[in-house]
């Protein structure tokens, strides 16, 4: 890396970098440094009548408050912060004291790593702190973390541009309290939930990623290619088919948790790769899977929460069970008058065009129902609810209702606006399914992206019988959502989906020399500003030679200055 592109606070850490080696201190060293404590537990534990606590403690320097012989610095390690004291005489009981004046002092900085052996204590102001007696360089930070200042609990100065905390994910959970706690309830979440499942006796299996034909939702796929095999391949849409086919051979009940991955479009809620749940269950149906998932969603909120509520966006959401059970086309009629029970395809098309929804010819019966649900009474529904009985169009992999003609048993779980959850009593019919397939394919020849493909195989494994079975989806990422709070979808994924960063366009040092600018000028020359060569023809000689002198002379770059004419020179070039 060229020196030129460094920041001044970048220099001087790699300076530091390498006086520390010049003093014999590796800045990354690779001997294990052994921690007997950590920065919660000890404050936890501290009581001012007990012997002195003999710690050993690792972790960032978040700041100093350097006072001569003795300074304090805030250590943060993976629980928390804790204050440590270092006195000049104790890290350096000898004659020599450069670990504390030259080391500690000035070689050290923001978001370095160091070890600290000491005892616990409570400073005059009745701060729980360790006394240092010795103190170990364990890892040099070259890049100045952003400092976010903390007053009384809140937070100023701080990080919190979306795009930086998002790319930068790693330097959002060391500045910003409260962000790796989210993460921490996440993987909560995903434990109860799996030991509920456990508990309950289903097996946790995997299953394909890359598969030859994406089936198990209506979506569009992303597409890759197996040069092996010449084959092209599909990432999976959903488990759906393959945890299916188990239960043919067998399994009471299976379950995955795992990534999906969906080619469309991005939002607050929607993440082209996310994380589900799937379960199916023999002998079960979608009565049985509602009961069981409203205990199942009312345990895990209180084993992250320690109440069965949740407050997102200001609402109170109750994950108590039972939640209120509501028919779809009730819903509908519900929220826009209209009864569309019998109605036919081009009846709620018709009914779609006085709503003044957009649509178009590609779109079937179900595609049009879904449209006018999503656009009038999803987004009601902040209590959790239990939209129930689809029409059979919306419902490819679905049984058909045991007393409602034209509607299968299935249901999805709506929480503060959103569907959380998905569920059937499993269509395991192979000549409806077979039948329901080729009306999707219809759909596809229609130009629907996202109707789904015939999975011939999963037939056949229908054709060798497979019991009644129930089976859920439930989206990971907006469950912990609604268990932390969070309105937006990347708040809970660690490296949410970005678009490539912006980067501003230079001029490769070919383009320089060739007005005559000496190869060695060039990154001066950016450094300055001048990125292009097209930018050079606008520039004011003198004023260039000055910002090159300093840069020059700044950085030690140890190059002859150039004259106003030799630079007079190279912008009559640009402008020829």
């Amino acid at each position: 890396m060229n020196l030129l592109e460094l920041s001044e606070q970048e220099i001087i850490r790699r300076n530091s970098m390498n006086q520390l080696r010049q003093m014999g201190i590796e800045p990354y060293p690779a001997a294990e440094y052994a921690t007997n404590a950590f920065s919660k537990e000890i404050k936890a534990s501290f009581k001012d009548e007990d012997a002195p606590r003999t710690v050993r403690i690792a972790g960032r320097i978040m700041s100093r408050r350097i006072m001569g012989k003795a300074s304090f610095m805030e250590l943060q390690d993976s629980e928390g912060r804790i204050q440590v004291y270092i006195s000049r005489d104790d890290i350096c009981p000898e004659e020599n004291k450069d670990l504390y004046n030259v080391v500690f002092k000035k070689l050290l900085d923001i978001g370095d790593f160091v070890g600290i052996e000491g005892f616990v204590f409570r400073t005059q102001m009745g701060e729980i702190s360790v006394h240092a007696q010795t103190l170990t360089v364990l890892s040099k930070s070259l890049r100045p973390l952003p400092i976010v200042k903390y007053k009384d609990g809140v937070a100023y100065d701080g990080f919190n541009d979306p795009e930086l905390r998002y790319r930068g994910r790693y330097i959002d959970l060391v500045v910003n309290d409260g962000v790796k706690d989210i993460f921490l309830k996440r993987a909560k979440v995903i434990k109860t939930m799996r030991n509920a499942l456990d508990e309950a006796g289903y097996t946790e299996v995997e299953t394909p990623i890359l598969q030859s034909i994406p089936g198990g939702a209506s979506a569009r796929p992303f597409i890759t290619h197996h040069n092996s095999l010449d084959i092209d391949l599909y990432l999976r849409i959903a488990t759906e088919l393959y945890l299916k086919r188990l239960i043919v051979g067998g399994f009471e009940g299976v379950y995955e948790i795992g990534k999906n991955f969906r080619n469309e479009g991005m939002d607050r809620t929607h993440n082209p790769e996310f994380t589900c749940m799937e379960l199916y269950v023999q002998y079960k149906d979608y009565n049985w899977m509602m009961r069981f998932t409203e205990q199942l969603l009312e345990r895990i909120c209180i084993a992250v929460n320690g109440t069965s509520e949740s407050v997102v966006d200001g609402q109170t959401i109750s994950f108590k069970a039972p939640y209120r059970r509501l028919p779809i086309l009730e819903a509908i009629q519900e929220k826009t008058g209209y009864d569309l029970t019998g109605k036919s395809e081009e009846e709620i098309r018709e009914i779609c065009k006085a709503l003044k929804l957009e649509i178009d010819d590609t779109m079937g019966k179900g595609k049009l129902i879904d449209e006018i649900f999503g656009e009038f009474c999803e987004g009601t529904f902040i209590q959790p609810t239990f939209i129930i009985d689809y029409p059979v169009e919306m419902s490819p992999l679905t049984k058909m209702h045991r007393s409602k003609p034209g509607l299968t048993e299935r249901f999805e779980l709506m929480v503060n606006g959103k569907e959380l959850a998905n569920a059937y009593s499993e269509l395991n019919d192979p000549i409806d399914q077979e039948e329901r397939f080729k009306e999707q394919l219809r759909l596809s020849e229609k130009g629907d992206d996202e109707a789904m493909f015939i999975d011939q195989d999963f037939l056949k494994a229908l054709q060798y019988g497979m019991p009644p079975t129930s089976g859920i989806g439930i989206g990971i990422d907006r469950l912990v959502m609604l268990m932390t709070g969070q309105t937006t979808i990347q708040e809970v994924l660690l490296f949410p989906q970005m678009r490539p960063e912006k980067t501003v366009k230079r001029d490769a040092t070919e383009k320089y020399t060739a007005v005559g600018v000496a190869a060695e000028w060039v990154p001066a020359l950016q450094k300055a500003g001048y990125l292009t060569v097209e930018s050079l023809k606008e520039a004011n000689p003198n004023k260039l030679r000055q910002a090159l002198c300093e840069l020059n002379k700044k950085y030690k770059l140890e190059l002859t200055n150039p004259s106003v004419e030799e630079i007079e020179g190279w912008i009559n070039h640009c402008n020829q």
